[in-house]
């Protein structure tokens, strides 16, 4: 299959009905042995040192690892990648736009997908297989994420590797579905996290930290039990099609469908507190302002920049904040 890479979760029912393999560049970046070096490739290349880390991060994997296609949503994800696209092109990229409506829209999101699927030499059809082909699969993806918040042994970095690997299946279906089935299957021999542990849950994109920052909170005492949006990248809402799907999958679009999400889920897995991790330079900062007037629980925002580490100054900040949460629980039992 040919690589097309990708940069967020797209509809690869259809990429992979067409004879694609989806390479979500995000995922190379991030899992890179030296991040940093792909960063300052694009800024070597006039990249503002302003622009988010994760649009540099994107580039400078296209330009020293490819693939030379590339499908880039310009719409429902980060508004930077308009512009990202248009460099891609001056650089002699294969360069394909996708947009997600602007609301969630099941009429106009199959419009879309038949534009996609046109563009990609295949149809609905085609695609709609694929789908039920990808649905076993997911659900073990999803599987996974209720062992992390119901039977509680599956740690919050798992949680977030599993789910988070869902937007191309770490370019290897097959492998994917072997290597999760085994996982679960070592699951159910675990012994279950503390029940004093405090339950979090964490929205916002995926953290610039992954490895360190899950652990740490644990050294702390507290569990993520609830990764936001790669929970949503395994399409816990598939519908009945796949524009149904799509149109379930709440990332692209307002951040009160988002919302709705978060609301259900803090009641459902119990959550002492919310952890919001903004990336610096990102518009989608701004949706703290609501979600601190939205939310009724302890909530803490973290901004990632440019390290891929957690500094001294912000684990002191996850620490106060966990004897906060403590604090706030204790209190509500003597209410």
């Amino acid at each position: 299959m040919d690589r097309i890479g990708i940069t967020t979760t797209v509809p690869l029912e259809v990429l992979l009905a067409g004879g694609y393999q989806p390479v979500d560049l995000n995922n190379i970046f991030i899992n890179s042995p030296d991040p940093e070096r792909l960063v300052r490739i694009a800024e070597r290349e006039g990249f503002p040192l302003n622009t988010c880390t994760w649009i540099k991060g994107i580039y400078g994997v296209l330009r020293e690892m490819g693939p030379k296609k590339v499908l880039c949503v310009t719409t429902g994800d980060c508004s930077n990648t308009i512009m990202l696209m248009e460099v891609l092109k001056l650089r002699q990229f294969d360069v394909t736009a996708f947009a997600y409506p602007g609301e969630p829209d099941k009429v106009e999101m199959e419009r879309r997908l038949e534009k996609m699927a046109c563009e990609f030499g295949t149809d609905l059809q085609a695609a709609g297989e694929v789908r039920e082909r990808l649905a076993p699969v997911r659900k073990l993806a999803l599987e996974v994420d209720r062992l992390t918040w119901q039977d509680n042994v599956v740690s919050g970095r798992e949680n977030h590797f599993w789910l988070v690997s869902t937007s191309d299946f770490n370019q290897d279906l097959e492998k994917y579905q072997s290597e999760i089935t085994e996982f679960i299957s070592l699951c159910h021999s675990r012994e279950p996290y503390p029940q004093d542990m405090l339950r979090l849950g964490f929205i916002g994109v995926p953290p610039l930290f992954p490895q360190e920052f899950y652990s740490y909170l644990e050294s702390l005492g507290g569990r993520v039990v609830f990764n936001e949006i790669q929970r949503q990248f395994a399409m816990p809402e598939p519908g009945s099609s796949l524009a149904e799907q799509y149109t379930n999958y709440t990332y692209p679009y307002s951040i009160y469908d988002r919302l709705s999400d978060i609301k259900g889920e803090i009641k459902r897995r119990r959550l002492d507190g919310i952890i919001h991790y903004v990336q610096a330079f990102c518009h989608r900062g701004i949706g703290d302002i609501i979600f601190r007037s939205s939310l009724d629980l302890p909530l803490l925002t973290i901004e990632g920049g440019s390290d891929f580490y957690l500094s001294e100054h912000l684990k002191t900040r996850l620490e106060a904040f966990l004897d906060m949460v403590r604090w706030s629980k204790r209190a509500l039992l003597f209410k």
